[in-house]
């Protein structure tokens, strides 16, 4: 191994100072990739992404070694990711090299190569330590995850089985598709075969049953991709998005069966992918099937993601990484100081027997409510309804982006039918989306009668009313100089709310 002050002498070489910028470069079997995030707290922002497909890997399961012609485009692309990252004065770069080069006869060679004309530290992880950082990175993007990570390389398949925040145990099957090979008609059989082989030695693999298969990587993304386009799906995220394990085995199959004419008909499925397609497919239908997963959910969060989160203090790892990532948004983006905390206490009479789950979405709506303030006022609530859809955020399903999506949007319209909305209103059932409709006029009238400035809330108080029968409506309690808050818009916006909730609203002066 090098000398270990060279990562040192690296960083004092990077240029400007922006030690805020934090990178992964991760060597993969088939894919070498650049991750540069801002920051390294609970959900760091990648700022870079890059990938390029040098298959290290290719031939290995033959030769034993790194493929020459693989090395040097990784040495090629190498030299223009650690060129980036310099310029960008990344202040540090984690260098995680997988499979191939842990496996490979001349692995240490190139690490060496790489070390010393690149002045980098590279770490060659175990097929452990892969699964348990891969693991990580499911866990901080679904902190309730119970199920089986798996996630597929070009050399290996990573297997953990995750529970209550914490990896439990690891298993590395040598399932990577630059391993198997091309699937083709003559040799299906024969690749069950291995793929099973290799399965079955997973001892713990039946305590997937009726459980959650997370699956990581890029050929399993392009799945789903792909998967997204053949359905017509409304909503092209990939991070969160669910298959129940009968229709999966049914589009795996179909795909395991299309020959390269079909397969590059899919704008999905990248030319560089088609051939080892069908593969990446059969592995994924065989891990469905055997461990009985309840579905398959797809994460865009893996190794490097779980680099950075493995390094943060337990407090920091245990915040929630939905409201962190919108509380990050709303302090670069709200009129004045965000107080996400007044606002939800104020609307929340309104919606007392709200189940947690949603009350967490509400909070995250309080959050963004003003975020879209500098948008052209003809367009604010079209622009905001598009950008929650899409925001880089972890933490919640398609249908919560939906409920948040159409609360933002109502918050700036007074209403959800508008054209955009229509595709993914399947999404999301109408009880939600009524209870988003309700809570988005709920942030009009509070943003509304305060004008933005939130604090303005604490003195015009909101409670239930009540009598002998029970409860009967809602009441604002202003006095003295708050009197002053209400007007006509304010009038308005309570009729409209009101209306919604199907109880009277009246102002106390």
């Amino acid at each position: 191994m090098s000398d270990p002050t060279l990562q040192d002498d690296w960083i004092t070489n990077t240029g400007t100072d922006h030690s805020g910028l934090v990178g992964v470069l991760d060597i993969g079997s088939n894919s070498i990739r650049l991750v540069v995030f801002e920051g390294d707290g609970r959900m760091p922002i990648p700022l870079f992404n890059e990938k390029a497909l040098c298959g290290l890997g290719t031939g290995l399961q033959e030769t034993g070694h790194l493929s020459e012609q693989g090395v040097r485009s990784a040495m090629e692309n190498l030299e223009r990711y650690f060129t980036i990252a310099k310029g960008m004065g990344v202040s540090e770069v984690s260098v995680l090299a997988t499979a191939a080069v842990r496996d490979a006869r001349n692995g240490g060679e190139f690490v060496s190569t790489v070390e010393n004309r690149f002045g980098i530290r590279v770490t060659v992880l175990s097929g452990d330590e892969e699964a348990r950082l891969s693991a990580l990175g499911v866990i901080s993007a679904f902190p309730e995850a119970d199920g089986v990570v798996g996630d597929l390389g070009g050399g290996s398949l990573e297997l953990v089985d995750v529970q209550n925040s914490k990896a439990r145990r690891f298993e590395t099957a040598p399932l990577g598709p630059l391993r198997l090979g091309e699937l083709t008609r003559q040799n299906r059989d024969e690749l069950v075969g291995r793929i099973d082989s290799a399965l079955n030695s997973v001892l713990w693999l039946d305590s997937m049953a009726d459980r959650d298969l997370f699956a990581v990587g890029g050929a399993w993304r392009s799945l789903a991709r792909a998967h997204m386009e053949l359905t017509d799906y409304p909503l092209a995220v990939i991070h969160h998005y669910a298959i129940g394990a009968e229709e999966a085995v049914r589009y795996l199959d179909e795909i395991v069966r299309m020959g390269r004419k079909d397969l590059r008909a899919l704008d999905a499925v990248s030319k560089r992918r088609v051939e080892k397609f069908p593969v990446t497919a059969l592995v994924l239908k065989r891990l469905i099937e055997l461990g009985r997963a309840r579905q398959v959910v797809f994460s865009s969060f893996g190794l490097r993601e779980g680099c950075l989160y493995d390094r943060l203090p337990q407090g920091a790892q245990s915040r929630d990484p939905l409201l962190d990532s919108c509380m990050d948004i709303a302090r670069k983006t709200s009129r004045f100081s965000p107080h996400p905390e007044v606002l939800e206490r104020w609307i929340a009479p309104f919606f007392e027997d709200v189940p947690a789950a949603e009350r967490r979405l509400i909070r995250a709506a309080c959050i963004l409510s003003d975020f879209a303030w500098g948008e052209h006022p003809s367009y604010r609530g079209e622009h905001a309804f598009i950008r929650v859809l899409r925001l880089p955020v972890v933490g919640i399903n398609h249908a919560d982006r939906v409920f948040l999506a159409y609360s933002i949007l109502t918050r700036y319209t007074g209403g959800v039918e508008e054209e955009g909305t229509l595709r993914v209103r399947k999404l999301l059932s109408l009880r939600r989306r009524d209870l988003a409709y309700r809570v988005g006029l709920a942030l009009r009238l509070a943003l509304t009668l305060s004008g933005g400035a939130t604090e303005l809330l604490e003195s015009a108080r909101l409670d239930r009313e009540r009598d002998m029968v029970g409860e009967r409506g809602f009441v604002i309690s202003m006095h003295g100089h708050q009197g002053g808050l209400a007007g006509d818009v304010v009038t308005r916006r309570i009729a409209s709310l009101s209306e919604a909730l199907g109880q009277e609203i009246r102002i106390d002066h």
